[in-house]
């Protein structure tokens, strides 16, 4: 009787284990995934930049600087969140 049981506890603890590392080896996305995930958040950002910086200029009338601001500000955010995808594909 106590065999019996040893291989069902070892059956169980197999399948746990194996169970674990199913989710454990997820595979990583392919590199045109990622390409196109980072080249869309950098074009986002300078898209979504230049709309609100061109809301804003029709509303105070300051025609083209709030424009070329925000278009910079979106740069700049659309580079920092490229460089945070790459340390988070990094790890």
């Amino acid at each position: 009787m106590p065999k019996n049981s040893f291989k069902i506890r070892l059956k169980i603890a197999k399948n746990k284990l194996s169970r674990k590392n199913l989710y454990k080896n997820k595979q990583s996305p392919s590199s045109i995934g990622t390409a196109f995930k980072m080249s869309t958040e950098l074009v986002s950002a300078v898209v979504v930049g230049t709309i609100i910086g061109f809301i804003l200029d029709k509303t105070f009338g300051t025609k083209p600087w709030l424009i070329l601001i925000f278009f910079f500000v979106g740069v700049v955010a659309g580079i920092l969140n490229v460089f945070k995808s790459a340390k988070k594909m990094q790890k």
